[in-house]
This record gives C-alpha cells, sequence and structure tokens, in this order.
C-alpha cells in the first residue's frame, strides 16, 4: 500500500473504540460458548490448549491453538468449541468457565471481550474491513502483535488472577496491531485500503487528508489523479465502494472531530471541515457520529480528565 504510513496512521486513529472484557477462564470437558448477540464486534484468545471455530454458514471450522486469536467484527452466529464438527458443536452444553491454571494439562483458556465503536465514522471503517480476523501463533509477518500476546499470557499466569484492566487494554492494542498489519497486507480488502494500493488514489487520499477545508469538487479531485471527471468517478467508486463525495465527508468529519475535541467552536469548526454554513456542518456531522457537533464536544471535554488521570 502505498503512502501507507500516511493513511493507515489516519485509519487507526480514526477508529473511535472501548476494549471490554466479557470473561478469562477455562473450559473442560463437552463444552461450546458463542458472544453472538451480546455485542457487534468481539475477540477471544485462545490462551491455553486448542478448540475450534465453528461460523455458521461457512463450512470449514478454524481449528485455533494456543497463541492463536480470533476477531469477530460482526455480530453474527458462531460457536466455540472442543468438538471438531460443527454439528458435534452444537450438541455440546454451555458450561460455566472455570478459573485459568497455568498448570492445568487439559482444557482450553480463553480471553473474550468485546469492541464497542464509538461513532458511527468508525463503523464506515470497520465494514470495510473482513467479517472476522484470526491471529496465527506462527505467523512471521505480525511479530510485535506476537510480543503482545506474551504479555497477555503473562498476565494470564498472574496469581492470584490477573488484571483485568490491564488485558483490556493489551487486547485494544493487540487489535490494532493486527488490523494495521491487514491493511497492509490483505490484497483484498476494499474500502479507503484498496484505494490506498493505488498510487494516484493514495496521492488523493492524503491530500483530502492534509487539506480537508478546500472546497473540493468531483472535478479537482479528479485532476488530482491524472483521470477524467467520469472515469475517475467509475474507477474510485470500484475501488473503494463508497463514492467520492462519500470519502470526502468522512474525512472532514475525521478532522472536525479532532478539532472538537481541542474544544474549538462549532463555528471554527464548520470553517475547517470544509463548510462555509454551520447548519449545513451540523447536518453533516449528525449524519456520521449521530451527535451535534456541540454536544460531541461537550461529551469529549468531559471525558478528558478522567483520560489524562489515568
Amino acid at each position: 500500500m502505498n503512502s501507507s504510513s500516511v493513511l493507515v496512521d489516519w485509519l487507526l486513529d480514526s477508529l473511535e473504540l472501548n476494549t471490554s472484557l466479557f470473561h478469562v477462564g477455562r473450559y473442560c470437558g463437552d463444552w461450546h460458548a458463542s458472544t453472538h448477540g451480546l455485542a457487534q464486534a468481539s475477540f477471544h484468545l485462545i490462551v491455553q490448549g486448542e478448540c475450534w471455530l465453528h461460523i455458521d454458514g461457512d463450512p470449514r471450522p478454524q481449528h485455533l491453538n494456543n497463541g492463536d486469536a480470533v476477531f469477530l467484527l460482526r455480530d453474527f452466529a458462531f460457536r466455540l468449541s472442543g468438538q471438531a464438527t460443527a454439528a458435534g458443536a452444537q450438541e455440546c452444553p454451555r458450561r460455566a468457565m472455570l478459573p485459568l491454571d497455568s498448570t492445568a494439562t487439559d482444557g482450553v483458556g480463553l480471553v473474550c471481550g468485546f469492541f464497542h465503536f464509538q461513532s458511527g465514522l468508525s463503523t464506515l471503517i470497520v465494514d470495510t474491513l473482513p467479517s472476522w480476523i484470526i491471529l496465527r501463533a506462527g505467523d512471521p509477518s505480525l511479530m510485535a502483535a506476537r510480543n503482545l500476546f506474551e504479555l497477555i499470557l503473562q498476565e494470564c499466569a498472574r496469581t492470584p488472577a490477573p488484571s483485568s484492566a490491564l488485558l483490556e487494554r493489551l487486547c485494544h492494542l493487540l487489535f490494532l496491531y493486527v488490523l494495521r498489519q491487514q491493511v497492509l497486507d490483505n490484497t483484498e480488502l476494499g474500502g479507503l485500503a484498496a484505494l490506498g494500493r493505488a498510487p494516484a488514489f493514495a496521492h488523493l487520499l492524503e491530500q483530502l487528508i492534509a487539506r480537508p477545508a478546500e472546497p473540493w469538487s468531483l472535478e479537482s479531485m479528479a485532476a488530482c489523479t491524472g483521470l477524467s471527471r467520469s472515469a475517475f468517478f467509475k474507477r474510485f467508486s470500484e475501488l473503494c465502494g463508497q463514492s467520492p463525495g462519500q470519502v470526502l465527508l468522512m474525512i472532514r468529519m475525521r478532522h472536525a472531530c479532532g478539532l472538537l475535541k481541542a474544544d474549538q467552536t462549532v463555528a471554527e469548526v464548520s470553517l475547517a471541515a470544509g463548510y462555509q454554513s454551520v447548519a449545513a456542518f451540523t447536518r453533516a456531522f449528525r449524519k456520521i457520529t449521530g451527535q451535534q457537533p456541540g454536544a460531541y464536544r461537550r461529551d469529549q471535554l468531559h471525558s478528558q480528565p478522567a483520560t489524562r488521570g489515568q
């Protein structure tokens, strides 16, 4: 992906998410577990033993070993189980988790939790990603992520119990590392990642990110790529799955969010985001984030003291 540092950093910085643990423990015997219906996105780290991931509608079960991690970015029906077949997993009961035991030779140790994407902007980015991502213990391209996983394993072995707060933060960082590698290496990704792999469009994205206040038109964006207006619109939409106007809107609203967090006024932010009318900016901001810009600004400012004190 050309211009990777600019675009990937922008994507990661645009994701507003919280991470929360659901359970940490060990399953023994016949069992199945699922977080389907509880949240949009979840993660499941195998910290001991092995198990299988069964996704409804996919006939191929995924074998998961100690050190593997699964990130489910949509809420769909699935089961984790010690059974290798979907039918066998379905017949297994739900069981209560036992505490983690680093000396145990049986069972499966899991760290599971949820990702909560905080704004419509985050959802637009996540929607371009695969429905699920598996981090394999032996993947040489994810050494930094492996180091984080080792810290998670060490924390799980802590007595008398691991720290939930520390595990949440480590899992959050692990997801960002895996996500960055996906954007860099997965040539099947659409959305902004697909645009970033095309040099002319990557250059355009850099310009839009650097200069969101400019009066960008379809013609000026096309000129930045060297294509005609019609050819630009067609190729952009094919690669990205969204129109140039939608992507420009997303970039401008991301810029606006940052300025509102920095305590700039709504009028100042609307100009910096390329809007001559506060009313038009407010409508666009609410469409993307679900909030009025003034309310978003107040919420962010109220949350900052707690963040700084951590």
